[in-house]
């Protein structure tokens, strides 16, 4: 599966805010590119089983994916609180924060609907971006930030032509994406919800059906 990485603490946007390395991580966009990643029933590995992960980037040179349902036993005021930045309010503080994947868990990611300047910020789609820098944290903090705007610690990595092994190999299904997994359903029903938007009930589906 993807490579992983050790657990660390939400010090990603400190570390990124006004680096190059923030912008570099993003290479182009193409094959797979804005579509949700599916994991199949049989997909076992413990990263990744029954996830959805939105697929932000997938060139010849590989893949680069959220996790979009695996809340962390942490909140918003956390990372907060690692930034040396307040929430303004309770249910700004008690927002959930997700594990979007194994690799770098010390880089944070807020997943948003377009709006605000921000300095490093990723347009997977018309109606997506991923933004890294520490800015939009404050206005986060400041209750100012993006719409519909949550945050994952780490992501999900794939070298050259490892998506498109695993894929034939009925680890993992894909669909174009919807903003209503990304941003409206609630983090539990998203597998089943991805699936439900396939047309399928995943209760029933052969742990060995074929990959369409």
């Amino acid at each position: 599966m993807s490579e992983h990485s050790s657990e660390s603490a939400a010090g990603g946007f400190g570390s990124l805010a006004g680096s190059s390395e923030a912008g570099g991580i993003w290479k182009g966009g193409g094959g797979l590119t804005n579509h949700l990643l599916i994991a199949m029933p049989s997909l076992l590995d413990p990263n990744f089983s029954q996830t959805v992960a939105l697929i932000c980037e997938h060139t010849d040179r590989g893949a680069l994916g959220i996790v979009l349902n695996k809340p962390l036993p942490m909140r918003l005021s956390d990372v907060l609180s690692q930034m040396k930045l307040e929430p303004s309010t309770e249910d700004i503080a008690a927002q959930p924060v997700l594990r979007g994947g194994p690799v770098h868990t010390d880089r944070g990611f807020v997943l948003h609907r377009p709006g605000g300047q921000w300095d490093h910020t990723h347009k997977v789609s018309e109606t997506i971006q991923v933004t890294t820098s520490r800015d939009v944290l404050a206005a986060m903090a400041r209750g100012e930030g993006p719409g519909d705007a949550f945050i994952a610690l780490g992501y999900a990595g794939w070298e050259s032509g490892q998506l498109e092994r695993e894929m034939r190999e009925n680890a993992w299904t894909s669909m174009p994406v919807d903003a209503r997994v990304v941003f409206e359903l609630p983090y539990e029903e998203r597998w089943t919800g991805a699936w439900r938007l396939l047309g399928i009930d995943v209760d029933r589906l052969s742990l060995v059906a074929g990959h369409a």
